[in-house]
């Protein structure tokens, strides 16, 4: 296949991927669908340098094992109120509270908290949505270690198909003073997760002091538009987007402490 053109993204979804229950081997399941997409559309292979695989966080969970059966949580009288007044289930709230680091906010029947990972977000990552068979009584939590998880996929589709494919695991985060979700970099292997543009200059020629491009949210961003919410489709390949092959943790990405004007 000819190289895109600059300014060129292609974004593919992956078809055919089952259910995930916890134990099954992800890696191979989506070596499978990758095969798939190669043969039915040979003019997208073979793989390339500046493939990217993004894969949402909700799978990972569920092969990992990383669910909450809901009927074993005795929420706290402080869960059952808060549910209480904003029509939430209390064991999920409950759940979020175990989960939780530090609770950021709780108000308005938002519960924003820090995750072990260092993460803010709402519920925690605790989630009820597309979790299987068993909805309404369980929910996914996110993967104890997503970097750890994005190595691992890497190194089983690196086994499998020969190609040292760059991984994120992406789940969906909301914003500060914007409305909307929109999906991020929860862990990766294989890339950089930032783009450190300072000291470098721009098209007029002007030094650039503070631009650092969030390369892995964009990609896992780009990446849920074809994925969406709906289709039963956990993964896709994002070409063209040319991130720096390397290792690093997705821990690079946070705002550290002292820098946090939201903490």
């Amino acid at each position: 296949m000819v190289a895109d053109p600059a300014g060129h993204l292609t974004v593919v979804a992956l078809d055919g991927v089952p259910e995930i229950t916890p134990g099954d081997d992800l890696a191979g399941l989506l070596g499978a669908a990758i095969e798939r997409l190669l043969t039915a559309e040979p003019g997208f292979g073979p793989l390339r340098g500046d493939d990217v695989l993004v894969v949402t966080q909700k799978v990972v969970s569920k092969s990992e094992g990383a669910i909450i059966d809901l009927t074993t949580i005795e929420p706290r009288p402080e869960a059952i109120a808060f549910a209480e007044q904003w029509q939430r289930d209390p064991r999920q709230v409950e759940v979020v509270l175990q989960e939780a680091r530090r609770v950021v906010r709780m108000a308005n029947g938002v519960l924003i908290t820090e995750t072990p990972h260092g993460f803010v977000c709402a519920n925690g990552g605790v989630d009820a949505s597309n979790v299987g068979p068993a909805s309404g009584s369980v929910v996914t939590l996110l993967p104890v270690d997503p970097d750890r998880s994005a190595a691992g996929l890497r190194d089983g589709l690196r086994t499998r198909l020969g190609v040292d494919l760059p991984v994120i695991i992406s789940d969906s985060f909301g914003r500060p003073w914007r409305w909307g979700i929109v999906d991020v970099a929860i862990g990766i292997s294989g890339m950089l997760p930032l783009e450190d543009l300072r000291g470098t200059v721009d098209a007029d020629g002007r030094t650039m002091s503070s631009t650092v491009r969030a390369v892995a949210d964009e990609i896992a961003t780009a990446a849920e538009l074809t994925l969406g919410k709906i289709g039963g489709r956990p993964a896709a390949i994002v070409r063209g987007a040319h991130p720096t092959r390397g290792e690093a943790t997705i821990r690079d990405a946070l705002i550290p402490t002292e820098w946090d004007l939201f903490r």
